[in-house]
């Protein structure tokens, strides 16, 4: 366990906002969490982090910062047609999902090149492309903050929903997420519902392939996305919202080639960065904020904008899909 005081976390948000925080803890191991509780780490403001790619600082934090950067990946069991593997909570979603590429199990392809840790993926039920990380999650285990015990939570435990949890609603805060087990399939299997993927896969006549299919997600995300080495960001800045049956019905009228999903119980999902490009706010950019050109979903620090910057600037984009559209953008990223 490695413990800074008075740490910079910029490089622990992928926006690139300069703040600091009272403490900043590395846990490199399961068996130092009980000595988070031992030192009464959890009876002072705190909070537990991933690779920072869902945050929007604004202040500096006056409390102590967990990050978990434990490895591993343990195959746990396996039949004739899925394996399961324990991924620690440390391990770089990236790199797990070009493991899963290598040993050619089928599952996670779609979701390369999301920024963050593997176990953070199921607090934001993270997803791209057709696919949702809670498609292939079996458990998750940690530990609850409040009570000092550990939890192991199934599946159906874990209330998945459109970008969300029950580590990101009832226990939020609560939880330090030590490890997830997935289940893949070793029986070739493709997810090519999303139909920029499915174009992109026929531009060039070659077998599918688990490198195929990811080599063709990273041209589609390349190719709007900002490479987050360079820019500030946190992917999607805001969620896909979803409107009751007879407000879609109004909106088609006036916006006949508005993008739209199901989304159950008579509702429809509206494409947030249609939204935004057709209410003009496409690369559009405010001093050192902008909304990236070839992603509307997407709010990039440019320089060395604050986190109050992105604020002021991320409202003005929700004003303008109000005025446009009567419709209230909900911003996906976690501000603070």
């Amino acid at each position: 366990m490695k413990i800074t005081r008075n740490a910079s976390l910029k490089p622990y948000n992928t926006f690139g906002i300069d703040v600091s925080c009272k403490h900043l803890i590395l846990v490199e191991s399961n068996s130092d969490i009980q000595k988070l509780f031992e030192d009464k780490v959890f009876d002072s403001e705190y909070m537990t982090i991933g690779d920072g790619s869902n945050l929007l600082f604004t202040r500096p934090f006056q409390g102590t910062i967990i990050k978990m950067v434990t490895k591993g990946i343990e195959k746990v069991d396996e039949n004739a047609e899925f394996v399961w593997l324990k991924v620690m909570a440390g391990e770089k979603w990236e790199d797990f999902v070009r493991y899963c590429i290598k040993n050619q199990y089928f599952g996670v392809e779609n979701l390369i090149g999301i920024p963050g840790l593997a176990g953070s993926s199921p607090v934001q039920n993270i997803g791209a492309y057709g696919a949702e990380v809670k498609d292939v999650i079996e458990e998750v285990c940690g530990w609850q903050i409040s009570t000092k015990i550990p939890f192991s939570y199934k599946n159906a435990d874990c209330c998945f929903g459109y970008r969300s949890s029950i580590f990101k609603t009832e226990l939020k805060g609560d939880c330090l997420i030590t490890e997830a087990v997935f289940k893949l399939s070793k029986k070739e299997a493709y997810n090519l519902s999303y139909k920029g993927l499915a174009d992109e896969l026929q531009k060039e006549n070659i077998p599918l392939s688990l490198q195929r299919v990811a080599d063709a997600v990273m041209a589609v995300r390349n190719s709007k996305l900002p490479d987050i080495r360079h820019y500030g960001c946190a992917g999607s800045f805001f969620k896909n919202p979803i409107v009751e049956k007879d407000v879609f019905d109004t909106l088609i009228l006036k916006f006949p080639r508005l993008i739209s999903y199901p989304a159950g119980d008579g509702k429809v999902k509206l494409a947030a960065g249609q939204l935004i490009d057709l209410a003009g706010m496409k690369g559009v950019r405010d001093g050192n904020v902008g909304v990236w050109p070839h992603q509307a979903l997407v709010i990039v620090n440019y320089g060395n904008a604050t986190g109050h910057d992105v604020v002021t600037f991320y409202r003005k984009v929700q004003k303008k899909v109000v005025e446009q559209f009567d419709i209230q953008l909900e911003p996906e990223v976690n501000i603070l």
